[in-house]
This record gives structure tokens, C-alpha cells and sequence, in this order.
């Protein structure tokens, strides 16, 4: 799961704290959610995958496919 939040963001070319200012978090934060060090909370599963429009099945390494499911508002 870290390896895919990392690719993730490197893919859009951000740094941590871009990242971690979309979470309003720290960057402290942020590079412990990459490095294993500090559990994601759902919530920042969510928005991580609302933001790279990924499921969070891909994000855990469930899946390899990006593919979201539909959500209400779709």
C-alpha cells in the first residue's frame, strides 16, 4: 500500500507537503503514511483516492486495476 500512495504521487510530480497540504496534514504525517511508519486513516484513504481517481482497493494492493467504483453522485 505505501509503494502505490509514493507512485501515486511521484506520477503527478508533487511533492509530500503538496500532498500533505491537500490533506491538511503535516509532511511529518504525509511521510509516515509512505514509509509504513503510520497507518492511513479511512478518511485519508478516501480522499487519496477521490484525488488520483483510483479505488481504494488499488491503493491497499487488492487489485492492480485503478478502476473506481461508481459512487452515488455518478
Amino acid at each position: 500500500m505505501y509503494e502505490r500512495i509514493r507512485g501515486l504521487r511521484e506520477d503527478k510530480d508533487l511533492t509530500q507537503q503538496q500532498m500533505a497540504e491537500l490533506l491538511k496534514i503535516t509532511q511529518a504525517t504525509y511521510s509516515r503514511y509512505e514509509n509504513g511508519n503510520l497507518d492511513v486513516p479511512s478518511a485519508v484513504l478516501i480522499t487519496l483516492a477521490t484525488f488520483h481517481n483510483v479505488s481504494i482497493d488499488y491503493i491497499l494492493g487488492q487489485t492492480d486495476s485503478t478502476k473506481r467504483y461508481p459512487t452515488k453522485k455518478e
